[in-house]
């Protein structure tokens, strides 16, 4: 294979995995004219369609699709082997690239990095901010932030943080006009706010626990969001009832601004950890950021 086919091929990769020529063009930093041109002729040689385009996506033929699959671990494998070169380095430098929600960016993960990027300057940090729980090997990222309850078995899960909890609250001025709910059950004549959940797209059931009985509560509102920090604004305003991470209402409820409901019924959840890819090596700027987000109880 000459040069030209293999960076051929590594632009491939980059519009199959972007799904998108505009997107790829920007990531090689070269002109989307330039970039379906240099496509279309590796197609040509190799007598076989790549992609198909429409005039608003672009997508991986059933040829495309084994193409990729087959070479973009290889490629993530030399991209990691180069990463690891870096060791003979004096300092730690490179890119990491973490998909994360943005509860845990905010709270947790941003803070503990924050000093990473004065103690190493040859650190590039790119976070992904997402909901959902995107593939952390196909999407090619270094690591994921995930649940303990959202591990998958093959990678290597590191804990970053303690449990926490779901806490319903709502403004004095909604309790006052609407009553105070006393159990779950109670929700349904309320006014809940929905969080769309970003991976199955459906709206997440309200989960208690309480002596060892759970129950989860379909509940339905005026506002439906896909993040949680839009929520303590909107209960704030007296829109209805949110139901939240305890660590970003704690300031709200102290003063007085949001009060909590059904305090006995909250859920807690296995804390936030740090996934990645158990057959690679860590690169040297990965284990920084591994043993800066560890959590020490």
């Amino acid at each position: 294979m000459q040069r030209r086919e293999l960076n051929d091929l590594l632009w491939f990769i980059a519009v199959a995995e972007e799904r998108s020529f505009t997107r790829a063009a920007a990531k090689l930093g070269t002109s989307q004219s330039t970039l379906s041109h240099t496509i279309k002729q590796l197609e040509q040689r190799l007598g076989l369609r790549l992609l198909t385009r429409t005039t608003r996506s672009v997508s991986p033929t059933e040829a495309g699709e084994r193409l990729l699959s087959s070479m973009a671990p290889r490629i993530a494998d030399i991209e990691q082997d180069i990463a690891g070169l870096m060791a003979l380095r004096e300092k730690p430098s490179g890119l990491v690239r973490i998909t994360i929600s943005d509860h845990a960016y905010d709270w947790l993960v941003w803070p503990k990095l924050r000093p990473v990027l004065a103690d190493y300057p040859d650190i590039h940090l790119e976070f992904s901010i997402d909901n959902g729980l995107r593939n952390i090997v196909e999407k090619r990222f270094d690591a994921g932030v995930r649940l303990g309850e959202s591990l998958e078995k093959d990678m290597v899960a590191v804990r970053i943080g303690p449990d926490w909890r779901l806490v319903a609250v709502a403004s004095p001025t909604y309790l006052a006009q609407r009553g105070i709910p006393e159990s779950p059950q109670d929700l349904v004549h309320h006014n809940c706010m929905n969080h769309r959940q970003g991976r199955s797209g459906g709206l997440y059931a309200w989960e208690f626990a309480k002596d060892g009985r759970e129950l989860r509560v379909r509940v339905e509102g005026q506002l439906t969001f896909n993040s949680s920090l839009p929520m303590v604004e909107a209960a704030v305003a007296g829109h209805g009832i949110a139901y939240v991470p305890d660590d970003i209402v704690t300031e709200h409820l102290s003063q007085g601004v949001l009060v909590q409901v059904l305090n006995g019924w909250s859920r807690s959840f296995p804390g936030y950890h740090l996934s990645y890819p158990s057959r690679r090596q860590l690169s040297p700027a990965m284990s920084v950021v591994v043993a800066a987000l560890r959590h020490h109880q």
